[in-house]
């Protein structure tokens, strides 16, 4: 999953992006609305934690911004891709949690916080998207949990990495198709991982190492993995 956290407070941006990379996400960082606009643009986003005092623009534009981004209900076959919003702000008043909500948020969590119910929260809004997948993923004897976080094929668990399973569970999504070493530099590492190193590679190595025989993970040379 992979999530921009837009904070201008920059020790409480880091720490929660940290909290969440080693939950499994991938996360992007912006420092004010502007940058966060920016990314939304470069980038495709499950979730956005978004704070609502933000300079440059203002969160609760940022967030009619991304709501505006759903298609028309009228066009029925047009996917709606767009991120959803979790609003972390220090504003937690009942108002403000409804002007939050009328903005167009998803949700809304005061500060402070309890971290895992944040994890929790994020993870309830990834499976609100209108595309999303049953939150158990079922493929060819594998099965994921990505709340519980476990992993088991054929009745025996899998123990995996933050990364791995964060592979795994890109790959089970994509299912049957394939997906490249590009797709999931994109889905599993955040914006600054280097493109030129062998980190897909080493990592879905591990994975299909882990999945054991017989193997289940293939790979079509100049076109990606899928499981199979």
């Amino acid at each position: 999953m992979r999530v921009l956290v837009v904070e201008d407070a920059r020790a409480l941006a880091e720490v929660v992006a940290e909290g969440l990379r080693d939950a499994g996400m991938a996360v992007d960082v912006a420092y004010d609305g502007i940058e966060g606009a920016a990314r939304l643009d470069r980038n495709r986003y499950e979730v956005v934690v978004l704070d609502r005092d933000l300079p440059g623009i203002h969160g609760d534009a940022l967030c009619r911004m991304i709501t505006d981004g759903r298609p028309s209900r009228t066009l029925a076959d047009e996917p709606d891709d767009r991120a959803m919003v979790l609003m972390l702000t220090a504003a937690g008043a009942p108002e403000d949690r409804v002007d939050g909500l009328s903005a167009g948020a998803d949700d809304y969590l005061a500060k402070p916080f309890h971290f895992p119910e944040l994890i929790l929260r994020i993870h309830a809004l990834a499976r609100r998207r209108p595309q999303a997948r049953p939150r158990t993923l079922r493929v060819a004897g594998i099965e994921l949990d990505p709340v519980r976080r476990t992993v088991s094929r054929a009745g025996r668990r899998v123990e995996l990495s933050v990364k791995e399973f964060a592979v795994l569970a890109a790959l089970l999504r994509a299912s049957p198709g394939y997906l490249s070493a590009e797709d999931l530099l994109d889905r599993v590492w955040d914006e600054h991982a280097d493109p030129f190193t062998n980190t897909v590679t080493v990592t879905v190595g591990r994975l299909r190492r882990k999945l054991g025989e017989p193997p289940v993970l293939t790979t079509l040379p100049g076109v990606g993995y899928r499981i199979a």
